[in-house]
């Protein structure tokens, strides 16, 4: 009742077009992001991608952060994202994750949120026929990642005395997913890593959670064809919950869990999936 009564006043004192009514009803709200710093991992990816753009709209600064330079460039261009920084980071090496930090505060002289995006599967393959250095490979990119990222950054949080923490998991993570038993594992471990470091962290007031996203249609899933079509036999449109939801969808609900909104959760496993029957039961 507050907000609506400053707007209408605000609006009785001033003649503004359509475009600053938006800015003031987004500027009075708790999902709002103004000025806040918010690095992301895998920021070029299909989720990676729309995380930025979203959080970019509610006003962050975002460090885009990712192994290809010349993709995370094109990103934050096409995006026109105002406010960003592009820094190359291997997250499996912590000196790299220490770069990162070390740039990201050099620019901005702080950090508000850090998202784990950064991760991947890889072939199926049978449990028995999963090679050693495979599995190895798969636990470091989605797992220690994660970990050397949550620490370094978690540190720096500890000092300031504040922070939020989105890690992204899988559902392969709460499901499993036994062709992808290294990537099931790995994301598990991230959902038990954000559990441990949302009870350690909560007397510095750093909140971390996890986002447990299903089958996304990004546009390699659609390419992939694992997508299912939206129109059925007869050309009718599928109800939108019985399909897999956007990158979008993800985007949303990390940035709700970056924001004022969200400073009482905390140590939360939040799943972004729709009816859609493989992130839900064997088939």
């Amino acid at each position: 009742m507050r907000y609506r009564l400053e707007l209408r006043n605000y609006c009785a004192d001033s003649i503004i077009e359509h475009e600053s009514v938006s800015r003031v009803l987004q500027e009075m709200s708790d999902f709002f992001l103004k000025d806040q710093v918010i690095v992301v991992t895998g920021a070029a990816g299909g989720i990676g991608r729309a995380i930025c753009e979203d959080l970019s709209e509610a006003g962050a600064k975002i460090v885009l952060a990712g192994r290809n330079a010349d993709t995370l460039k094109e990103t934050a261009d096409s995006l026109k994202i105002a406010d960003s920084l592009i820094v190359s980071t291997d997250i499996t090496k912590p000196e790299s994750v220490k770069s990162l930090l070390d740039a990201t505060l050099a620019k901005f002289r702080r950090i508000d949120g850090l998202v784990n995006n950064a991760g991947g599967g890889s072939s199926m393959k049978k449990p028995e026929e999963t090679p050693h250095e495979e599995w190895v490979r798969m636990i470091d990119f989605n797992l220690t990642g994660t970990f050397n990222c949550c620490i370094e950054f978690g540190k720096h949080m500890i000092s300031q005395k504040y922070g939020k923490i989105v890690n992204i998991s899988s559902v392969a993570g709460t499901k499993g997913n036994p062709f992808m038993l290294h990537y099931s594992a790995a994301k598990a471990g991230v959902i038990s890593l954000t559990n441990n470091l949302s009870f350690m962290w909560a007397e510095h007031n750093i909140c971390v959670n996890t986002v447990v996203p299903g089958l996304i249609a990004t546009p390699n899933m659609i390419k992939w064809g694992a997508v299912p079509d939206s129109t059925d036999e007869n050309n009718d449109p599928v109800p939108r919950l019985t399909l897999p939801p956007a990158p979008s969808d993800v985007a949303g609900l990390c940035r709700y869990l970056l924001s004022p909104a969200a400073d009482m959760i905390t140590g939360e496993t939040i799943p972004v999936r729709s009816w859609f029957r493989s992130d839900r039961f064997w088939n």
